[in-house]
């Protein structure tokens, strides 16, 4: 494939995208999450390899600033702490890596934004679920249809794909859509 086919592809993908449903859900997230970081509630994000980097990214612009000035938001990224992700891994389970810090950063009234272009990644749903059980809006960005994520979702927005890079390639736009709205909100 040529790269003007790849870029094709990568349109065609965002063309679709922009007229699905479940990408269209962004706006949910938006408000869930813009509510929860005014009420002084955090924002948690995780995700594995390209997706983990994505949730770095989504906490980096909120707790930084996106486009305005303003005050840092109440936003961590589950996946950035390589001392807890290690030491619990190696203790217990990855699988429970990111739940058992939802479980220390989480409150009641909070978002978990999981990323997993599959919907199956074991440890982002065990966050969910600990996320649900203490109450926390739970915000899926996935491929199409969500995977097992999908049923532990408050929030999916899933992008029409199987591909994984395109499905991130739709993920980023779509977060910093999220991000610039939120931003938008919170530093009026």
């Amino acid at each position: 494939m040529s790269i003007v086919e790849y870029l094709a592809l990568s349109e065609r993908i965002l063309a679709d995208a922009r007229n699905h449903a479940g990408t269209r859900n962004a706006e949910k997230a938006v408000e869930a999450i813009a509510e929860a970081l005014a009420n002084g509630r955090p924002l948690l994000a995780c995700g594995n390899g390209g997706s983990a980097s994505d949730a770095m990214h989504i906490t980096g612009e909120l707790v930084g600033r996106f486009a305005k000035e303003r005050r840092a938001l109440n936003c961590i990224c589950l996946s950035a702490n390589p001392a807890v992700l290690t030491a619990w891994a190696n203790d217990y389970s990855y699988d429970t890596v990111f739940a058992r810090q939802v479980e220390a950063y989480g409150a009641a009234g909070g978002v978990i934004i999981g990323i997993s272009t599959s919907g199956n990644s074991t440890n982002v749903i065990e966050a969910f679920r600990t996320g649900r059980d203490m109450r926390l809006t739970t915000v899926a960005l996935t491929g199409a249809g969500g995977g097992k994520l999908a049923a532990l979702s408050d929030i999916l927005i899933d992008v029409p794909s199987r591909s994984t890079p395109l499905i991130q390639q739709v993920h980023i736009c779509l977060y910093h859509y999220i991000c610039e709205k939120v931003e938008e909100r919170l530093a009026a």
